[in-house]
């Protein structure tokens, strides 16, 4: 017997479908009291961008470090900037690598474009009478682009390398809004979208097409319904040289309800879809089953009484991207989290809070980070309609900055979701609805027998896209003798680990 259930489990196929793979890693040591500046850039194939600022008397610095797909360094430089300069954003595009500096509370910026290749730089002075901090950047072969707010209102700046002069972007309001996207499509040309009150008092999209020079070509404004505010978008081109702007919707600017699909022609005209959060399948999947199935029961019975069930969520649209012959939307459901403390005197007059000032018996709310709840993930048509969702549990990351955690490798196949907290990088494989391996951890790895790093000793890594199908995850790590968590630290080390999804 025991013969032939070996026999029928050798013949029973087996599928791998996913393999994370660290197969290599850089590091630098560190003092143990450095909080470990360093950032990291992805130049795609070419490589990676190390830069970190050093403080000095008189100038201060900017160190440089280049490595190539290999983790192996090709040059190392540095670049002197003037005292109180701080690094506002960077960004790359091609080989051409740029940094932009700006003085808090001044107009104006200071500009370095670094050729990757050579390690070659130029710095451009950006004239600008406005001061305001910037937001967004992005840069191309002929141009950059300065995204920020000045007063609670938008506004994008324009600067040319072919006559050193910088515009602000026409058609942008004289009310607030916030600027959801600044994009520079694969031909040069940049789709800007606003998220603004109209007429109304509705919030609504307004999405500007521009040339390669910030000339305006096209201005469409994707109007809200009653009680569908549209909240943020992300844009997409399709071959048809048609726009999709997916997001989410909600009775108000903070909550979102549901998801929103826009297909917009050539000659700006647009259908908009809007889909519920109780109309998708797995949306509440992160929950226990037990929740789970509560939910989906009184979603039902509701249904067949002709209702509709709304629920609100705090939702960002990380990514919309093509796959296959359709796009995803990628999004990430979070709450902020709060700790009370309660302050107020007793009857003896001793404050029990420990601050001053307090009224007497109150509870104090102190931010204590927004914590994510999970990732949603949906597949829609080239007209809007969704084909599939599907969702990834996150709820064991919390974080005092909005950002993106959660990365998506697209596969033949299925579709890999990751990302990286205390070390562990968590995956969960996909295909439309779905799920083909449930979530999984792999350690980060040392490449080394001189130590282990425990989840307490590795609190700041990020893992972000490279290239092709590779990820790198980079961080500061207390490198420790054994595990037990008593130990002294053996040593501190910012590191680069390069990972391959297969």
């Amino acid at each position: 017997m025991n013969r032939i259930l070996l026999i029928l489990f050798l013949l029973t196929p087996c599928f791998a479908y996913t393999q994370v793979e660290q197969i290599g890693r850089w590091e630098i040591g560190i003092d143990a009291d450095d909080p470990g500046n360093f950032k990291v850039s992805s130049a795609d194939s070419l490589g990676l961008l190390i830069y970190h600022k050093v403080n000095g008397s008189k100038d201060d610095q900017l160190e440089l470090i280049m490595l190539d797909t290999a983790l192996q360094q090709k040059w190392k430089g540095y670049i002197t900037i003037d005292k109180g300069l701080i690094v506002a954003k960077t960004t790359a595009y091609k080989h051409f690598y740029y940094i932009l500096l700006q003085r808090p509370g001044f107009a104006g910026f200071v500009m370095i474009s670094l050729n990757l290749q050579t390690g070659l730089y130029i710095t451009h002075l950006i004239k600008n009478a406005i001061p305001f901090s910037p937001s967004e950047f992005q840069g191309t072969v002929g141009a950059v682009l300065i995204g920020g707010y000045f007063n609670y209102r938008p506004l994008v700046l324009h600067y040319s390398f072919q006559n050193n002069k910088a515009k602000v972007l026409p058609g942008f309001f004289n009310e607030p809004g916030e600027l959801t996207q600044m994009k520079i499509t694969p031909d040069g040309s940049i789709d800007v979208i606003v998220s603004a009150k109209n007429f109304d008092k509705r919030k609504s999209l307004w999405i500007r097409n521009y040339n390669a020079e910030g000339d305006l070509i096209k201005s469409t404004v994707l109007e809200s319904r009653e009680k569908r505010n549209l909240i943020f978008g992300r844009s997409i081109k399709m071959p048809n040289n048609e726009q999709v702007v997916a997001g989410v919707y909600g009775k108000n600017s903070e909550y979102s309800r549901g998801i929103f699909v826009a297909a917009i022609n050539p000659f700006g005209e647009y259908t908009i879809r809007y889909y519920n959060f109780a109309d998708l399948q797995n949306f509440f999947h992160y929950l226990k089953a037990k929740q789970e199935k509560r939910i989906k029961k009184r979603i039902e019975r509701r249904r067949v009484k002709g209702k509709t069930t709304r629920f609100s969520y705090r939702l960002l649209v990380q990514e919309l991207i093509p796959y296959q012959d359709q796009f995803v939307l990628l999004g990430e459901a979070f709450y902020p989290n709060y700790v009370y403390r309660q302050s107020g005197f007793n009857n003896y007059g001793f404050n029990r809070g420990g601050y001053a000032n307090y009224t007497p018996y109150r509870n104090d709310a102190i931010f204590d980070g927004y914590q994510y709840t999970h990732a949603i993930v949906i597949g829609f048509d080239a007209n809007g309609k969704v084909k599939w969702d599907n969702s990834f549990e996150i709820n064991d990351v919390k974080s005092f900055q909005l950002e993106q955690f959660v990365k998506i490798a697209p596969g033949k196949d299925n579709i890999g979701l990751l990302y990286l907290f205390e070390n562990l990088i968590r995956t969960k494989i996909i295909r439309n609805n779905e799920v083909l391996e449930g979530k999984t951890a792999d350690e980060l790895k040392i490449f080394s027998n001189e130590g282990v790093v425990t989840r307490q000793d590795a609190k700041t890594s990020h893992l972000d896209y490279w290239y092709g199908n590779h990820l790198y995850a980079s961080g500061v790590q207390t490198v420790r003798k054994s595990n037990d968590g008593t130990s002294l630290p053996f040593k501190k080390v910012f590191f680069i680990n390069k990972i391959r999804y297969k």
